[in-house]
């Protein structure tokens, strides 16, 4: 599985941005996948999730102003990042998880995300 994930750029603090992530090499329609983000010196953190079902989780400093979503084939995830703040300037990361219960064992390149105040 490859996936290729774009849309950042700079943004003002209150602005928007939506990120997306391709998927190919293999449908994964039926897998979760997620949005993270790492910022130099930190862990990289969960930000969402969708699963082949539907479901959908976020991190608890973006509840309320993101949005994950996927295209109709599933293979394409989306994060719609609202009322954006500098606290989320980051590298933002989309992965797979193709095995229930294991780890993301696909990741993207990362696409930079900064806000500015």
């Amino acid at each position: 599985v490859q996936l290729q994930a774009y849309g950042g750029g700079l943004v003002q603090a209150g602005g928007f941005l939506r990120l997306s992530c391709a998927a190919s090499g293999r449908t994964v329609s039926d897998y979760v996948m997620g949005w993270f983000r790492q910022t130099p010196g930190k862990e990289r953190e969960f930000v969402a999730a969708h699963t082949g079902g539907s479901r959908t989780y976020y991190a608890d400093s973006v509840k309320g102003r993101f949005t994950i979503s996927r295209d109709n084939a599933g293979n394409t995830v989306y994060l719609r990042m609202n009322s954006l703040k500098p606290e989320d300037t980051a590298v933002y990361y989309c992965a797979t998880q193709t095995r229930p219960g294991y780890e993301y064992d696909y990741w993207g390149q990362g696409t930079q995300v900064t806000v500015s105040s």
